[in-house]
Parts: structure tokens; C-alpha cells; sequence
């Protein structure tokens, strides 16, 4: 659970909201500072010239609460302010130390779950490169 906000931007957003709505209770009143959606600028590095430039514009959900000193944070792709509400509620619980086994389990479930998509994906990829030679 070392990138727990990493893991949680890229959750599945259902099971993310779904295990979110269980923590509600225990977490008791919060505050929300901020929760909104807007474009934000996907700054690239050119591999070649080690330059830094922006790709385009992705527009992404954002989601700022507290509860007395503890503050909790979820950004994610898309325009759902209920998943970046639920990765909100997940990082205050894991910062207030509220279930925070049940927390973890649930990242690392999730981290599970999202390196295996990646090497699917990655071997798919690879099953679709060609060798070339030249002369």
C-alpha cells in the first residue's frame, strides 16, 4: 500500500464508491473543501530532448475534505465527482486511522487487480510488434 492514492485514482470506480459508502459511518461528519471538475494540462517529457511540453488538456474530477486536522484527497480521470468524493473518504479514513486494514486490503486488491490489467495489456501490445531489419 506504498502508492495507495496512485492505486485509488486508477480503481475500479464501482467497487472504489462501493467500499467508500461503507466508511461513511465510522468516519462520522466531514467537511468538504472542495469538489469540482475542470481541465488540467498533460505535461510530456520529449525522450529525445529531454523537454518538458503539453500534450493537451484531461479533464479530471476533484475532491478536498476534511475532518478536524486529518484531510483527505481524491483526483481522478473523468468527470465523476462521485469516485473522487470516494478516494477522498478512503485517504481520510487511511490518514484519520479508521479501518485502516480494511483500507489497505481494499488498495492492495485493487493494485493486485490493476498490474495484472496492465500486463495484459502490455502483452497484447507486444503480441502485435514487428521486427524489422535494415540493410
Amino acid at each position: 500500500m506504498d502508492d495507495a492514492l496512485g492505486t485509488l485514482a486508477r480503481a475500479d470506480a464501482a467497487k472504489l464508491k462501493s467500499f467508500a459508502e461503507t466508511l461513511i459511518p465510522d468516519l462520522g461528519e466531514i467537511e468538504v473543501l472542495q469538489s469540482r471538475s475542470g481541465l488540467v494540462m498533460l505535461p510530456i517529457r520529449d525522450t529525445a530532448g529531454g523537454v518538458a511540453f503539453h500534450l493537451g488538456e484531461v479533464l479530471m474530477s476533484e475532491a478536498h475534505i476534511r475532518k478536524g486536522d486529518a484531510q483527505g484527497y481524491g483526483m481522478r480521470r473523468g468527470h465523476d465527482l462521485e469516485a473522487s468524493m470516494a478516494m477522498a473518504l478512503i485517504d481520510l479514513a487511511l490518514t484519520s486511522n479508521v479501518r485502516t486494514d480494511d483500507c489497505a486490503a481494499f488498495c492492495d486488491a485493487e493494485a493486485a487487480a490493476l498490474a495484472q490489467a496492465d500486463e495484459d495489456v502490455l502483452r497484447r501490445v507486444e503480441a502485435t510488434r514487428v521486427n524489422m531489419e535494415t540493410f
